[in-house]
């Protein structure tokens, strides 16, 4: 047997599969040279998941199958040596595509039905070749599986974590309501034990629940990615991902010799947080600037280019000085004025304007721990930024924006009307700050989402002054 086509290491291997698993099925495999033809030839093919097609090709070419029955039909799924068919990766891509094609029907492992059928298609769950050939004699020996969209995002599960555990830090808190409301970029500076990471793993319980638009694009991302593991074959959480800090360029945006998505797609409509920011490779956190910017990135080989989409909310960690104790009472910092500049800086400039909220954590005192009131949970903050959320689709409807913080130049002229006061307040802080164009674009949109918390529809001289107050590592130099 001969596979031609471009085929990679495990198509290869899946000569030896499918003769294993075709006389292991109770069938004969033919005694004679066969070709097995991947079309298109210029195509690369990947992994395992031909087997089922090249199989029931060599059954119809025996005439064991009418050749007529396999026309309507799509199949996916590795085979094993007796026959049973395996889950594979990326189902639910190919049966978008198959929907799309406007196919009759979709045969797939069992353990990747609920997912496939998220597409629409009919889908046709199968363990063994066995059942499969013995469907193409009698389609109604297999029925196919629906899956209640609806109701699986209604029963998503509740998280484990909650804001009400954070004490105090009310003002760390209004700066991650006012991120999640517009989806706007972290930089959280504190010492260590200030709470960073506590919050951070807590954003997502604020963020307003995905649209099944939204579910869909991030279900096919992990599909493909091979990390869909929950039973329902369905992602109805945001994503939050925390790669370490030595992890590489390629594992952060993706890539390799065939190129994957990496942390910043996975991160798709979730967070992406980076904990000890500055520990990063300086490489790896420039690349995350055009991501940041354009909400994709396009991993480029020899043999052709891929787009990845990323639109995530950065939450980025980092202490004030090597140390971790600088300007902290009661510690020592035993920085020198050098260090702290020089740790600073591994953060650019660029890469620092396109963050929208700068925040400090400060360590609690002990009375703060001990006598901490009730905290707001994050049902509570959630209704907030829904509502914000809200107002914001309505405002861009018909325009490829989600949220404020994905505003383009254009946008800001045509939804961000300020007042005579807020004007003179930020052309104030242009001038004494010295800000940036792109942080002049970052205040008026996080003012824009300040003020539809406030359910105003025109900026107000004080959500200029929040915003502005949102920018402590420019003010500092």
């Amino acid at each position: 047997m001969t596979v031609v086509g471009l085929p990679d290491n495990a198509v290869k291997e899946s000569r030896e599969r499918i003769r294993a698993a075709i006389k292991n099925s109770g069938f004969e495999f033919p005694a004679q040279r066969i070709t097995i033809n991947l079309a298109p030839a210029d195509t690369k093919k990947q992994g395992p998941c031909y087997d089922l097609a090249i199989a029931l090709g060599v059954l119809a070419a025996q005439d064991l199958i009418p050749l007529k029955a396999l026309s309507p039909y799509s199949f996916i799924g590795e085979l094993s040596l007796d026959g049973r068919i395996q889950p594979v990766q990326g189902v639910l891509s190919i049966a978008m595509a198959a929907e799309a094609s406007q196919c009759q029907g979709l045969i797939v492992p069992y353990e990747n039905a609920k997912e496939a059928a998220l597409a629409g298609c009919p889908v046709f769950p199968a363990r063994h070749l066995n059942e499969v050939v013995a469907f193409l004699m009698d389609p109604q020996s297999l029925n196919p599986i629906k899956t209640n969209f609806e109701l699986l995002l209604k029963n998503s599960p509740p998280s484990r974590l909650d804001f009400s555990e954070v004490k105090a830090q009310q003002s760390i808190k209004r700066g991650l309501e006012v991120a999640a409301a517009g989806g706007h970029n972290v930089i959280l500076i504190g010492a260590p034990g200030s709470g960073k990471t506590m919050l951070a793993k807590r954003l997502p319980t604020i963020l307003p629940d995905m649209t099944p638009a939204e579910v869909l694009q991030t279900t096919q991302i992990h599909s493909i990615a091979g990390l869909l593991k929950n039973s329902d074959g369905i992602i109805t959480q945001r994503p939050f991902r925390a790669p370490h800090h030595t992890a590489s360029d390629i594992a952060i945006i993706g890539g390799g010799s065939g190129p994957r998505p990496g942390e910043v797609t996975l991160a798709h409509n979730g967070v992406l947080f980076l904990d000890e920011f500055l520990e990063f490779n300086r490489h790896v956190l420039e690349v995350l600037r055009q991501p940041l910017e354009d909400g994709y990135v396009t991993v480029a080989r020899s043999k052709g280019s891929l787009r990845f989409p990323t639109r995530f909310m950065l939450i980025a960690a980092m202490n004030p000085c090597p140390c971790g104790y600088k300007n902290v009472q009661g510690k020592i910092c035993r920085c020198s004025a050098l260090q702290v500049e020089k740790y600073r800086h591994k953060i650019s400039g660029p890469l620092l304007d396109r963050i929208d909220i700068h925040l400090h954590a400060l360590p609690l005192k002990t009375r703060e721990l001990v006598d901490a009131p009730l905290e707001e949970t994050s049902f509570a903050i959630k209704e907030r930024t829904t509502k914000a959320r809200q107002s914001q689709w309505q405002r861009f409807k018909g325009l490829p924006v989600l949220c404020n913080a994905q505003m383009e130049s254009s946008h800001l002229r045509n939804f961000c009307t300020l007042s005579k006061e807020a004007k003179n307040i930020l052309y104030h802080a242009m001038e004494e700050l010295k800000f940036s164009a792109r942080a002049h674009d970052k205040i008026i949109k996080v003012a824009r989402t300040i003020a539809d918390l406030a359910g105003n529809e025109s900026i107000e001289a004080v959500h200029i002054a929040e915003a502005v107050g949102y920018r402590s590592l420019d003010r500092m130099g």
